[in-house]
């Protein structure tokens, strides 16, 4: 089972993002904040986790966690200030949401932009090492996969109720039939290949 912390003698938040290489949606962050003695034999990096498994870790964390909290930045503003400051933007929304204020920040990655004057640790694949990490991804995958299902609903050509907004063949191919909509990543250079006209 993954070590709740990385050191103790502080609050420590896990933070951690989804959706970050999606072709369509928000990038959905969250931030949690762990009990000293939290372990849950399931839990690990969201990657790793089906979505049964998910499901139920989300309501574990919910229910035991001191704090925690999900924030999200939609694809208009992902295409204005690039995916990379949208995901330090989810992530610090999400640690500004949190009930009880952290005193050390976990992160998932190779760098985060400081917030405010909490001292900070990336951690690569931290979301397979550490709880509250794990914990974070799993929130943000589970928030995030549910709103894709929702918005499905509205464009169903697109098929995110599968593909959760992955730039997966299914939804290359009906890009390509479709075109793009209001939810998609116009600066991911997504739209679809203009067939050249016969002469």
């Amino acid at each position: 089972m993954l070590p709740a912390f990385y050191q103790e003698n502080q609050i420590e938040a896990g933070c951690d993002e989804a959706g970050r290489g999606c072709y369509a949606g928000p990038v959905f962050a969250a931030a949690v904040i762990l009990p000293i003695n939290f372990k849950h034999p399931l839990l690990n990096d969201s990657k790793q986790v089906g979505p049964k498994h998910r499901k139920i870790l989300r309501e574990v964390i919910e229910s035991n966690a001191i704090a925690w909290s999900v924030a999200s930045v939609e694809a208009e503003e992902i295409d204005r200030i690039n995916i990379l400051k949208a995901s330090f933007k989810a992530m610090h929304m999400a640690i500004d949401q949190l009930k009880t204020k952290p005193e050390f920040l976990l992160i998932d990655g190779n760098r985060f932009p400081a917030y405010k004057k909490i001292p900070h640790l990336c951690i690569v694949k931290g979301d397979g090492k550490y709880a509250s990490i794990a914990a974070a991804s799993i929130l943000a995958k589970t928030y995030r996969d549910a709103y894709m299902e929702k918005i499905h609903a509205q464009f169903p050509q697109y098929g995110w109720n599968s593909n959760k907004g992955y730039g997966t063949l299914e939804h290359r191919l009906a890009i390509e039939a479709n075109g793009l909509c209001q939810h998609h990543r116009r600066s991911f250079n997504i739209s679809p290949t203009q067939m050249e006209m016969p002469f």
